[in-house]
């Protein structure tokens, strides 16, 4: 089975990841694989971000992690992937997201897209459009620290991917945010 793990930049995706590892799953950096096997085939200069081959990437983790018991992949595009099998959703309020968007030292309109795309759930709408209710888990970040978000995926994960209710999508509204932008 292989599970996304997704996101807006910013919501932890990479942190929990390590966590997940230490744990001893079997979890797969989406970025480092891109740039690693040469997935890149442009630059968006105006947006600050690679543009990446889907079907290649989305061949590549198929023919290589299919076979797995359960796989995590990590990254903002991992729900774009069309062999994952379920998807878990994080999400982080704003405020909390443009701390660490400005930590991270981007620049003003890079950070305000993203915020804009937390706020108007478009990972969300695009992991809905692809996939059943059943099958995304959306996990609030929000005041979390690693190991508890890793805890949340462990548990899902040990609850064979059952629908759980606190996780179901449509829990988390950041829709009020959009009038402090």
């Amino acid at each position: 089975m292989i599970v996304a793990i997704t996101g807006t930049p910013g919501v932890g995706k990479t942190s929990v990841s390590k966590y997940l590892q230490e744990k001893d799953y079997l979890v797969v950096d989406l970025h480092n694989l891109i740039n690693k096997n040469g997935f890149v085939i442009d630059f968006d200069e105006k947006r600050d971000s690679k543009i990446v081959d889907i079907e290649k990437l989305d061949n590549y983790v198929s023919n290589n992690f299919k076979d797995k018991n359960l796989v995590f992949v990590e990254s903002h595009l991992a729900h774009s992937l069309s062999c994952i099998d379920k998807v878990i959703l994080l999400r982080l309020h704003p405020d909390s997201l443009r701390k660490n968007l400005e930590s991270r030292r981007w620049n003003t309109e890079k950070i305000r897209e993203n915020l804009e795309a937390e706020i108007l759930d478009v990972i969300l709408c695009e992991v809905a459009d692809s996939f059943t209710e059943d099958d995304i888990f959306e996990v609030d970040t929000t005041g979390k620290n690693i190991e508890e978000i890793g805890s949340i995926i462990i548990e899902i994960a040990e609850n064979k991917f059952k629908n759980m209710k606190r996780y179901k999508i449509g829990n988390i509204d950041w829709s009020e945010e959009i009038l402090n932008l």
